[in-house]
């Protein structure tokens, strides 16, 4: 399994909490590194740069927070209520300062400490999560994969976190099992 990250969910909170993959079986943990972390912040547009760079803590905050998400999103998917240790870490990340965004020459530009962009990322679980589209959460058909994300497909459809990662998988393994099943047939 590639430790790149990966942005199929829609929302930069839950691709926070798919940083750990395959997590009823393989647990590939992506974040594992403060580069790596460095990495998953200016990937999902968090941040245009971070000053300084992520630290060792920086990352088991991060790993707190997306368990804390991860807990939450999984809650709000069974209809149970929300663990209030979870609510309490989200919550509290969400609390603090968050990077504000500059025009410069260029365009737009967000410097941010990890903790500010640990904060816009916890921000976006509560909006996610208390907002309309937590309704709209569906977890991922194929069973290796737990990845999150909003349905907002017609009829509300979608059955995969993406195609790429699963959608063509799951699609190709049915093939090869149909094809396996089916009765061999004679050559004339």
């Amino acid at each position: 399994m590639s430790p790149d990250h990966a942005f199929v969910c829609g929302n930069p909170a839950l691709d926070l909490a798919a940083t750990l993959r395959a997590r009823r079986t393989l647990r590939c943990e992506t974040l594992v590194s403060p580069e790596r972390l460095d990495a998953w912040y200016l990937g999902a547009g968090i941040v245009d740069g971070l000053s300084p760079g992520c630290r060792e803590t920086d990352v088991e905050q991060a790993v707190r927070v997306r368990e804390a998400v991860y807990a939450l999103v999984t809650a709000r998917l069974r209809g149970e209520r929300y663990d209030d240790e979870a609510l309490a870490v989200v919550n509290g990340a969400a609390a603090r300062p968050s990077a504000s965004p500059q025009l410069t020459a260029s365009g737009r530009w967000t410097e941010a400490t990890p903790a500010e962009a640990l904060a816009a990322v916890a921000r976006l679980a509560v909006e996610l999560l208390g907002g309309t589209e937590a309704a709209l959460l569906k977890e991922c058909g194929n069973p290796e994969c737990t990845r999150v994300y909003p349905d907002r497909s017609r009829g509300a459809r979608r059955q995969w976190c993406g195609m790429e990662p699963c959608g063509n998988r799951v699609k190709a393994a049915a093939y090869r099992a149909r094809k396996k099943a089916a009765p061999a047939t004679a050559a004339c």
